[in-house]
């Protein structure tokens, strides 16, 4: 046995009878992590030491006993203001607490893990402490907050693309499944009851800015629209504000607005649910039907009488008087499938994958991709010019490119951005577009206008 693996082994067993399953865990993580990425070779070979590292929360100076000291980290609401997942960190994973008084029932708690600046470390699935620009130590209130900062540990539900993760900044809490919050995480249930009645006056808060999902351009490119995980619709220029979804219990995370073109809009959620304001027809959805992939994205026809979803897999769901051309579902993908854009006539449409990659079907023409290409960070989404000769690719850190006859107007690749960009609409008869990021920052290109944005 290694002399890591015997320190952990040897705290765990001290520690078993005194802590719940989770904040065991996590504590051993702390020492076994901090041995493994060398962070000090005395804790190896002092293992009274390690006790005291965990004991003193990375040396703040807080007694065994101690909130901070609890082996649990901190709640983001108090770490950044609101309770979501804090600039320069991402959704690690998850857990449940039954029966709590504060959601009547289940109550869901989310790790927010530190994003990585290099990959040193990242052999172990995280990255050194000196690539996490986070540090050690307790929350706001000192000794009567808990950790935030020491743990390397993650339940791996959430972001599993995400290879390589820093240590726990703070947690999110909500009364909402997570995947609610963060559609990447999946529904594999940890469960630790004994968290269920903690609590910080700030947990339930939360600006209904973000995250961002989704942009959409008005019927008649005037304005725009941005749409949040939780069905707030934010509506600028002649964009109508007809309603939304905040108000309502979701089963699933929204992904996408769309206008109709007789009128009024749709917003899609990913368990493929469709909710239709101001006089925009309802024509079905998939809400309620099992599916193979969660939804990513819908356009509308040029009728304003139909409508399709494209799912992660590239299966397609054809609605009112949208025709079927052909999907991917069924067949293998280098990458999921993210958004979608239809042509001007309604005869066709195409999808974008993560990768770059292009699908076209019906009088949908294929004019280039980025599939088998390096990119700087992944595809999010895409957009049609008017005349349906051309398209554009937006990527996270908002790269832009174009093909056919889509001019390209600039991009956001070259800056430093707070949040990923999530998606794009276009401006006028392919007079330029708008970018989204998921804190709901705007950025205009070409003749497009800037109206607002929630951020």
């Amino acid at each position: 046995m290694s002399v890591t693996s015997a320190l952990v082994e040897r705290t765990a067993t001290f520690l078993e009878g005194r802590l719940s399953r989770r904040n065991l865990i996590n504590r051993s993580a702390f020492v076994g992590s901090a041995v493994a990425v060398g962070a000090g070779m005395d804790l190896a070979l002092k293992p009274g030491t390690a006790y005291g590292q965990i004991c003193e929360c990375g040396n703040a100076g807080c007694g065994c006993g101690s909130t901070c000291c609890a082996g649990f980290s901190e709640f983001c609401c108090s770490v950044s203001g609101y309770n979501y997942c804090p600039a320069n960190t991402v959704m690690g994973g998850w857990w449940l607490a039954d029966n709590s008084s504060y959601c009547g029932g289940p109550r869901y708690y989310m790790d927010c893990n530190a994003t990585c600046s290099c990959d040193a470390g990242c052999g172990s699935g995280f990255c050194e402490p000196g690539c996490d620009a986070t540090h050690c130590g307790c929350g706001p209130a000192g000794c009567d907050s808990y950790l935030t900062g020491c743990l390397q540990f993650r339940y791996g539900q959430c972001n599993q693309n995400v290879a390589c993760m820093g240590r726990i900044v703070c947690r999110v809490v909500a009364c909402v499944p997570p995947w609610q919050v963060d559609p990447s995480c999946t529904t594999a249930v940890a469960v630790d009851n004994a968290t269920a009645e903690q609590n910080e006056p700030c947990w339930t808060p939360a600006p209904p800015t973000v995250p961002v999902v989704s942009i959409a351009p008005s019927a008649n490119s005037g304005g725009y629209a941005v749409l949040t995980v939780f069905g707030k619709l934010y509506t600028y220029g002649d964009f109508p504000a007809d309603g939304d979804a905040s108000g309502l219990p979701l089963n699933a995370s929204m992904v996408a607005a769309a206008p109709c073109p007789s009128g009024g809009y749709y917003l899609a959620a990913a368990d493929g649910g469709i909710f239709d304001y101001g006089g925009a027809p309802f024509h079905g959805s998939m809400g309620g039907q099992p599916l193979n992939a969660r939804i990513v994205g819908m356009a509308t026809t040029p009728t304003g009488l139909g409508y399709w979803l494209v799912a992660a897999d590239g299966g397609i769901f054809a609605f009112g008087d949208a025709p079927f051309h052909g999907s991917m579902g069924g067949l293998p993908l280098n990458a999921p499938v993210v958004g979608m854009a239809a042509t001007p006539t309604g005869l066709g449409y195409w999808f974008v994958a993560s990768d770059g990659g292009i699908f076209a079907f019906g009088d949908a023409p294929f004019h280039g991709s980025m599939g088998g290409q390096r990119l700087n960070a992944p595809i999010v989404g895409m957009a049609a010019t008017p005349s349906g000769k051309g398209y554009w690719l937006v990527a996270a850190d908002g790269g832009i490119f174009a093909y056919g006859d889509a001019v390209f107007y600039g991009s956001a690749g070259s800056i430093h951005l707070n949040e990923p960009v999530v998606g794009m609409a276009p401006f006028g008869n392919d007079a330029g577009y708008w970018l989204v990021a998921a804190d709901g920052g705007v950025f205009t290109y070409g003749a497009a206008p800037f109206l607002g944005s929630p951020a």
